[in-house]
């Protein structure tokens, strides 16, 4: 006997993940907002036609209580139609699962059809998001499910900005740049509405939260079924934020965090919050000595501040009290309040308490996290943002302060090669202390990784050896098992010159975006919001290796393309007020456009090793070499005035 439909649906629950809905209504006393009236389909499907075979149920939902079917066979559809309040671009996305192929997601324009999504078969629930649809005041727009050879369910429709930046990467390798396109298109996908009313405090066990608050400009950064951002996926994702324009969400996201971290939280951030920019998401937070916090998040917000920073120049990074304070307090106070377990001489080291994620936890590693002190990851992170907090301070115009920091990182550099990480390789490198101060080595998934991520680990055969300790690790059977952790591996390898095993991992981790997430709740890998953004940025800062100092008008490249890639381009990359484009052929040839109207940018081309010969529009310049991190580069400062190209090669 065949499963009815009913039965199907029951199955396929298990498996489905939940998200909440959005609201239509528009904040009190703001602009109309463009809004979809029931996205979630908990007010029955409010605005929506339905014919016979279709309509509105329960069991089967994404999130909150219900669910929009289409009953298997032709001619069975739902559809939407919303009148534009304003100008805008949008991108529209749907959770929808379809037992069979030939169903239909339809964007439409004053009745002309803008695209149509043909439906995989793929019964669990995954994300589909038609993109940039351009609508003026007026406009007509509507949205159709239509029916296929089996049943169809759409649920938590949602409606992103059109992404503000638009760089565009083109290579011999077709792959990358299909990667790239792809990983663009999801992560503006997860861009909040600003102005948008939505639910608050929405996770597994409260699938309609606890009420509604007006949205901030955010972005999704965490599970899908819960109504808020992490502060450890937002630090990872910045980047890839910034290169499709996401950078007033970067700014709002980063000072609600430095908001959060209270004196009376011990300067801990708080480990979540609502889209609201404000509410603490309840799941994580029980009150100010009882919620998750963990010690790298601490300062790998101050670290990604500076990255900001640098990518923008935006002086609000510098100039913000609220901003500034949580600097100070992150690599001053917090430090000060968490360092009474293990003697660490004349450095301090941020501990946890070795007493779970909701007293303070000392790694992202949360199952090797309970009994440690201090973990690798943390203490790495801290040496990150004592050198971020020296870029800030020098933005802020204060040499001395910056110079106290440079100071503070090279000594617990120094400790951390000397004493903290023992004196073995691999395997017997220690990564982390427990809380009566014995050293812990081994395979620490998180605390492992971080360390040479960081680049706390003197470069030379000690780090080589733990860089292949690593990739064993995590191609054996205790690799890790979570995507979004295996999102650090290419960051790991590139910023230590292993371009072909990064490009593999990337390769990977695309390759697997259609698999099943380990949390049944969160569909496909693909539909974690860290893999696309960090496709992103793992392309133009990994592959493409540019380095941005828009305050000082500075861009800084290395290839780092792998074997076989012959040359790749990235346009219209963003830095500061303007944009560059970037192509390398090889290892050996680098072209750089200026496409601003009116600054230059200083160029520093850097290649590796020493090379003979080095030209700046084929005229020869002086050979000049210079080591960093362990590497000797040749290279070349020429000036790009606005709207010129300079090509650097060297040759010998």
């Amino acid at each position: 006997m065949k499963p009815s439909r009913l039965m199907l649906l029951t199955a396929v629950a298990l498996l489905a993940p939940m998200a909440p809905a959005v609201s239509a209504e528009a904040a009190p006393g703001s602009r109309p907002q463009l809004a979809i009236p029931d996205p979630g389909f908990e007010n029955g499907g409010t605005g929506w036609t339905f014919t016979s075979g279709a309509g509105v149920g329960t069991g089967n939902r994404h999130g909150g209580e219900r669910f929009l079917y289409l009953d298997a066979g032709a001619g069975k559809s739902a559809e939407l139609t919303i009148v534009a309040p304003r100008n805008g671009s949008y991108d529209f996305s749907a959770w929808i699962g379809s037992a069979g192929t030939g169903g239909t997601y339809t964007v439409r324009r004053n009745g002309e059809t803008v695209q149509t999504i043909t439906l995989p078969q793929h019964p669990g629930y995954a994300r589909y998001t038609i993109s940039d649809v351009a609508l003026r005041t007026g406009d007509r727009l509507g949205i159709e499910f239509g029916s296929g050879s089996a049943w169809v369910n759409a649920d938590d429709l949602m409606i992103s900005p059109a992404a503000p930046a638009d760089p565009k990467v083109t290579s011999s390798d077709p792959e990358v740049a299909e990667m790239f396109a792809w990983a663009q298109k999801k992560a503006n996908s997860w861009v909040q509405l600003p102005g948008t009313v939505g639910p608050v405090n929405v996770d597994e066990y409260q699938t309609g939260g606890t009420g509604s608050a007006t949205y901030e400009p955010t972005y999704w950064a965490g599970y899908a079924n819960r109504s808020a951002y992490y502060s450890r996926d937002m630090t990872h994702q910045l980047a890839g934020a910034h290169l499709i324009g996401l950078d007033a969400e970067n700014e709002t996201m980063l000072r609600s965090y430095a908001e959060s971290a209270t004196a009376e939280h011990k300067y801990f951030p708080v480990w979540s919050l609502n889209f609201d920019a404000k509410t603490y998401l309840s799941i994580d937070y029980k009150s100010p000595d009882n919620f998750v916090r963990e010690v790298p998040a601490t300062f790998e917000l101050v670290e990604k501040a500076a990255q900001a920073y640098l990518w923008t120049g935006d002086r609000r990074y510098v100039d913000d009290p609220v901003l500034w304070d949580f600097y100070r307090h992150a690599t001053e106070q917090f430090i000060d309040l968490h360092n009474s377990a293990v003697d660490n001489g004349k450095v301090k080291v941020a501990e946890g308490t070795g007493n779970g994620i909701f007293q303070g936890a000392a790694s992202y590693n949360e199952q090797d996290g309970d009994g440690l002190a201090e973990a690798g990851d943390g203490i790495a992170s801290e040496y990150q943002a004592y050198l971020a907090m020296a870029v800030l301070a020098r933005g802020k115009g204060d040499t001395k302060l910056a110079r106290t920091y440079d100071k503070k990182a090279a000594d617990l550099k120094t400790y951390f090669n000397d004493d903290w990480s023992g004196t073995g390789t691999g395997a017997d490198m220690v990564r982390a202390y427990t809380l009566s101060g014995t050293p812990v080595t081994g395979w620490g998934k998180e605390n492992s990784v971080f360390m040479p991520m960081k680049q706390i680990i003197d470069p030379g055969p000690r780090n080589d050896a733990y860089l292949d300790y690593i990739e064993k690790q995590e191609l054996g059977p205790d690799g890790s098992p979570n995507i979004e952790s295996t999102t650090y591996l290419p960051d790991m390898f590139f910023k230590n010159n292993r371009n072909d095993t990064a490009w593999q991992w990337m390769r990977k981790i695309y390759g697997e975006r259609e698999t099943q997430h380990v949390n049944s709740s969160q569909g496909p890998n693909g539909d974690y919001p860290e893999v696309s953004f960090t496709l992103v940025s793992q392309t133009i800062q990994g592959l493409m290796g540019i380095t941005p100092d828009a305050p000082d008008h500075k861009v800084t490249t290395q290839s780092r393309l792998p074997s076989g890639m012959k040359w790749l381009q990235a346009a219209d990359v963003p830095i500061g007020t303007g944009t560059v484009t970037v192509r390398h052929d090889g290892a050996t040839r680098t072209t750089l456009t200026n496409n601003s109207r009116k600054d230059s940018y200083r160029w520093e081309a850097r290649f590796p090793g020493v090379h003979q010969r080095i030209e700046v529009d084929g005229v020869p310049q002086r050979v000049r070499t210079k080591k960093v991190d362990g590497v000797t580069y040749t290279y070349a400062t020429p000036t790009v005035r606005a709207g010129r190209t300079a090509v650097v090669q060297v040759t010998g």
